[in-house]
């Protein structure tokens, strides 16, 4: 089946990187906004689609198309803000 739509941005995490994102899911302390963005982040790098990200984590597709661009773009930095 052809696949439709824009091409998603790949997203590599560094060591450093996955190590961050894990830590603020984890912790009790992190607003949820937040802890949703990093979760957004970890399920893209294991080469999930926009779409079944949305529907694992209870997002739509576009906010985490979203969140994925704004990380390739500006990394950790890119989730901040709205």
């Amino acid at each position: 089946m052809a696949r439709t739509g824009q091409p998603k941005a790949e997203l590599v995490l560094s060591d450093e990187e996955r190590a961050a994102l894990e830590g603020w899911v984890r912790r009790r302390s992190t607003p949820q906004a937040w802890a949703l963005r990093c979760r957004i982040i970890l399920a893209c790098a294991t080469g999930a689609s926009n779409k079944d990200v949305a529907a694992q984590l209870g997002s739509t597709p576009h906010a985490v198309g979203r969140w994925r661009k704004r990380f390739v773009e500006h990394r950790i930095a890119g989730l901040e803000g709205r």
